[in-house]
C-alpha cells in the first residue's frame, strides 16, 4: 500500500528557509516521479515542483525557481523542498505526490506559513 506522509511545515517570517520533507513507501522509490504541490486558501491546487526518477531532472514553478530546491534521497525514500527567501504569497498547504504506474498517489499535507 502506497503511502505518503509530508513533515517540516511551520510558522516562518519572511525572508526565512525552510525544509519539507515526504517519506513515501509502499513502493519502489526510486523508479518513480516525485513531487510538490501547494494550495493556498481559496486557490487551486498548483504544482511548485517535480523530479524524475532515474537522472533526477527537475523542474519548478516561476514563482518559486531559484528559490526553491527539489531533491530525492532513494536510499531513505524520502524527498525533500528546500525553500529560500519564503515570501508571504509562499503561504499554504503543501503536498507531495508520487504517480505510481500512471495514479497519483498523495500525502495529507503539511502547512507553510509565512509571517512576521
Amino acid at each position: 500500500q502506497v503511502q505518503i506522509v509530508e513533515s517540516g511545515g511551520a510558522l516562518v517570517q519572511p525572508g526565512g528557509s525552510l525544509r519539507l520533507s515526504c517519506a513515501a513507501s509502499g513502493f519502489t522509490f526510486s523508479k518513480y516521479w516525485m513531487s510538490w504541490y501547494r494550495q493556498a486558501p481559496g486557490k487551486e491546487r498548483e504544482m511548485v515542483a517535480i523530479i524524475t526518477s532515474a537522472n533526477g531532472i527537475t523542474h519548478y514553478a516561476e514563482s518559486v525557481a531559484g528559490r526553491f530546491t527539489i531533491s530525492r534521497d532513494n536510499a531513505k525514500n524520502t524527498v525533500y523542498l528546500q525553500m529560500h527567501s519564503l515570501k508571504p504569497e509562499d503561504t499554504a498547504v503543501y503536498y507531495c505526490k508520487a504517480t505510481v504506474a500512471r495514479v497519483d498517489y498523495w500525502g495529507q499535507g503539511t502547512q507553510v506559513t509565512v509571517s512576521s
